[in-house]
């Protein structure tokens, strides 16, 4: 008989210690790994980055309230009582492409070490830590690398080396870290509607000479995107690629998470199959203008006030900012884009008309087959 399994097997998110994508900087004090993380930080304005530090102060009192104080410039100051908890921690930082922490505190999935002559015992507390060092950084022109370092990792001196002074290419280096970290793109196809209006599956109408479902997964398919069908599971269809709805009840909202539940580490696509004005066209712009660092990009109508959430790239740190709207209740899509950080990519509003009834469907077939 088999191991019981106590919990359901859900595929775990591809995250580093405390973030999706984290870099520890070790070997010098906590001066200059603040230092450089400002000086890189203002080279990378195009990210969403974070630092992860341990208060220097010996005199913080203990907090009796959590205060949160937004400025009218977008900034705010957070003070709450917590400790350091990796899971609570990949939550806060599930929404920046890249985490910075102060090594001397607390351990990252990657390094960069400084060569200081001056931290040769800090080095040497934290050599176990220094097991993916991506380069190296001089302090200063006579910066030496330690022979307990060549002991524990003799290939050290093959990586990269930089001074101190080099922040452009050093910047350079931790965006291509970044940009590696970007996720790939699958295609959704929404076919799981009960299509009450329409009073046939919208996924069986023809447009174009095939069903629609067929028509919008050979259109995703056609920009090399691993494409998957989202279906109900009371479906009989028979595909291989197919997402059957683990959030029942919730429509598009619910196919979403359950395309993030299939797969946390991508970004999903996402196309319904009641948009046949959606060409290959509008596909190539969307992928074209993805911006990775919003939770999504997507498409909205010239004269529409609000964004098309179905014809949309969803990013893997959408799902965190889905899953909490739906713990305050709201399973609409729309929602939560308009209150989200997000690209918006403008259009015809003809690209993106919906067909949800007989009356619709004969017009708009009419006007595609003429």
């Amino acid at each position: 008989m088999g191991k019981h399994q106590k919990h359901a097997k859900l595929k775990l998110r591809d995250n580093d210690n405390f973030a999706p994508n984290e870099l520890a900087i070790v070997g010098t004090n906590c001066t200059n790994i603040s230092n450089l993380v400002s000086k890189v930080s203002k080279k990378l304005l195009n990210y969403k980055l974070a630092y992860f530090d341990a208060s220097h102060s010996n005199s913080v009192e203990e907090n009796v309230i959590d205060t949160f104080t937004f400025h009218h410039k977008g900034t705010a100051e957070v003070s709450i009582k917590s400790e350091v908890n990796k899971f609570n921690q990949r939550i806060q930082f599930s929404q920046y492409d890249f985490v910075f922490i102060n090594g001397n505190h607390y351990q990252g999935a990657k390094q960069i070490l400084i060569l200081d002559n001056n931290k040769e015992a800090s080095v040497l507390k934290r050599l176990d830590q220094l097991n993916n060092i991506q380069f190296v950084v001089k302090l200063n022109d006579d910066s030496e690398y330690f022979n307990f370092l060549i002991d524990h990792n003799p290939q050290i001196k093959n990586l990269k080396c930089y001074h101190i002074n080099e922040v452009d290419e050093i910047s350079k280096h931790i965006e291509n870290l970044i940009k590696e970290k970007i996720a790939p793109i699958n295609g959704l196809v929404l076919a799981g509607g009960k299509s009450t209006r329409m009073g046939t599956d919208k996924g069986t109408l023809n447009f174009y000479g095939k069903n629609q479902r067929d028509f919008a997964m050979e259109l995703l398919e056609k920009n090399n995107l691993k494409s998957f069908l989202s279906v109900r599971e009371d479906q009989e269809i028979t595909v291989e690629n197919k997402i059957v709805d683990k959030f029942i009840g919730l429509g598009p909202f619910g196919a979403i998470c359950s395309a993030f539940q299939e797969n946390p580490d991508v970004a999903w696509l996402v196309i319904a199959t009641d948009l046949p004005f959606v060409t290959n066209e509008i596909i190539q712009l969307l992928l074209k203008h993805r911006n990775p660092s919003k939770i999504a990009t997507t498409i909205k109508g010239k004269d529409k006030q609000f964004p098309e959430p179905l014809i949309t790239i969803w990013e893997p740190k959408s799902y965190t900012i889905l899953l909490n709207y739906l713990a305050q209740g709201y399973s609409c899509p729309r929602k939560v884009l308009i209150n989200s950080d997000v690209e918006i990519v403008e259009v015809e509003d003809h690209f993106i008309r919906n067909i949800n009834t007989p009356e619709e469907f004969k017009k708009a077939q009419k006007e595609i087959n003429e």
